[in-house]
């Protein structure tokens, strides 16, 4: 999981040469040595929302990409950059938290934007990455960004879905595919008979428990988008732990339009197939 976020630092510092990089105060006697103090506070950031980052110093490593596509809407440019503001912030606390030590290894904070969808109706933004503050591995970032142009307002999990009927229905479709796909992950592993049921039991509790149906266990999601602009399907994200262990890395589930419809609001209908 390191190795995947180191390489993509590498190749932000390879393939964005024109990128904005943040200043580091040069040590005593030194001019233009890296900081070796906490990285850049949120506000620097957040005064060009969208230039990409890249930072390297002896204690820490920031690399932040950004999507272009996001810059006319500046409800979901301030989303963003609070979302990587609040990453910088977990990393600044860290790197203060070391005192004059140095790392072993540096901390990291790696966090790449992409765009999903890019409509005249829908832009969806997702955000993966990882802070690493020491340990065997790094926490994961994960976060989407489903933001409504016309709306000029962001698409929650609460508002799309405003009752507990229809978390019901959606945590019932998606308990179903992940325990599906957990049985065929431990058969596939062709797991003694002895241990499949401890397996299958533990790892079931937590989907059960990671899947609660309520707006809150299905706050990121990302829109399947048909050729005709409508969504006909949404993705649920679960990131490592919510429903089975960080080995099993984010998992996911499509719910098709057909599951949804029956409980998105009224305002909302229009946006999928069939609504």
């Amino acid at each position: 999981m390191r190795r995947r976020f180191v390489l993509l630092l590498i190749v932000l510092v390879v393939a964005l040469p024109a990128c904005r990089r943040e200043s580091a105060t040069p040590e005593p006697g030194k001019p233009g040595a890296a900081s070796t103090h906490a990285p850049a506070s949120a506000a620097t950031t957040a005064r060009a929302p969208l230039a990409d980052v890249v930072e390297t110093t002896p204690r820490y490593v920031v690399g932040i990409s950004y999507p272009k596509e996001a810059a006319p809407y500046p409800g979901l440019v301030s989303a963003l950059t609070a979302y990587a503001a609040d990453a910088r912030k977990d990393l600044t606390g860290a790197v203060e938290a070391l005192g004059n030590d140095v790392p072993t290894a540096p901390y990291e904070l790696s966090l790449s934007y992409t765009t999903v969808v890019d409509s005249p109706d829908i832009m969806a933004i997702a955000a993966d990455g990882s802070l690493y503050t020491g340990g065997a591995h790094g926490s994961p970032l994960i976060a989407r960004f489903v933001w409504l142009p016309k709306r000029n307002a962001m698409l929650t999990a609460d508002t799309l879905v405003p009752d507990a009927k229809g978390w019901q229905a959606i945590s019932d479709f998606v308990r179903e595919q992940l325990h599906t796909a957990l049985s065929q992950r431990i058969d596939a592993d062709d797991v003694p008979a002895e241990e499949r049921a401890d397996m299958l039991k533990s790892a079931g509790d937590m989907i059960d428990d990671g899947t609660q149906p309520k707006a809150d266990a299905f706050s990121q999601f990302e829109p399947r988008v048909a050729r005709d602009g409508k969504i006909d399907a949404l993705r649920f994200v679960f990131p490592p732990y919510q429903v089975g262990p960080y080995v099993d890395g984010t998992q996911t589930v499509d719910v098709p339009a057909q599951v949804l419809l029956p409980h998105v609001a009224p305002a909302y209908r229009t946006l999928f197939r069939g609504g």
